[in-house]
């Protein structure tokens, strides 16, 4: 099939097909006019690929672990690999989770202002009284921060 129509039936632009074919995810045949030709296999590969992708792989790593899909066997060191990556998607989910609370305490003060008090951190605990009192979406009145000029 055709570089088009593997980007239908698989969901992605040509673009990313090209970009695959650079980062050596994918190796279609060529014609004599040179035009790619991918074999019926290529829409699930692309599909494999789009799924590494979604879960936090960069293309090197995806390289490395095509082969052991393919053979459905992981080596030790390509096993590590994959556990020092998701350790680091951990460690960043656990980032953007502190970063959300922060927000929200952020949020908080922004709707219930207290001119009695100020928090001294954005860290909500313990130590902070004010707790994320962030309304659920749609719930309250429409309140807007005004955000410095870009």
């Amino acid at each position: 099939m055709r570089i088009g129509e593997l980007a239908e039936r698989a969901g992605v632009s040509t673009r990313a097909l090209r970009y695959y074919e650079e980062q050596l995810l994918l190796s279609p045949q060529r014609t004599s006019g040179g035009q790619r030709v991918y074999p019926e296999t290529a829409v699930d590969r692309v599909k494999i690929i789009q799924e590494l992708y979604a879960a936090g792989l960069g293309s090197r790593l995806i390289a490395a672990f095509l082969p052991a899909i393919d053979a459905r066997s992981v080596g030790p060191e390509l096993l590590d690999r994959l556990l020092d990556e998701r350790a680091r998607i951990e460690a960043k989910t656990a980032e953007l989770q502190a970063a959300s609370r922060r927000l929200g305490v952020l949020i908080g003060l922004a709707m219930h202002p207290d001119a009695g008090s100020c928090t001294a951190s954005l860290d909500p605990g313990p130590s902070n009284e004010r707790q994320d009192k962030t309304p659920s979406i749609g719930a309250g009145k429409n309140t807007e921060l005004s955000s410095p000029p870009v």
